[in-house]
């Protein structure tokens, strides 16, 4: 007998393994990406969420134990990378910790980037 958990294999099967706080606000920067991208594809990459933008550029969100992790989020320029660069815990990495406020107008923001710098629409 195998015990095991079964490893999600779909973003809701993931996103269903939070609960509370984490599960509330993984929905929120789910729905705020959404907002920007509302036709991306989206599925499990590297056992966490991603969304398709134009087909093939992914960008990922994950819960962990006391932050969301948004990646990869590029470097860009002036006021949305000071805005940004509070957030960034890597190189291309931006923690969103469970003891802040949730930015979700800077998740919007950080995928409108990923398009524009993909040469999306």
């Amino acid at each position: 007998m195998n015990a095991t958990p079964a490893k999600p294999t779909t973003v809701d099967e993931y996103l269903a393994t939070f609960e509370g706080e984490p599960a509330e606000r993984l929905a929120a920067v789910r729905a705020a990406i959404h907002e920007v991208l509302p036709d991306a594809e989206e599925k499990l990459r590297y056992d966490i969420p991603a969304v398709a933008i134009q087909g093939r550029y992914w960008l990922h969100f994950a819960g962990w134990k006391k932050h969301i992790g948004l990646y990869p989020v590029p470097h860009t320029e002036g006021e949305l990378e000071e805005r940004i660069a509070p957030w960034r815990a890597a190189k291309d990495t931006v923690n969103l910790p469970y003891s802040k406020p949730l930015p979700l107008d800077l998740v919007r923001d950080i995928a409108r980037l990923v398009v524009d710098l993909r040469g999306g629409d």
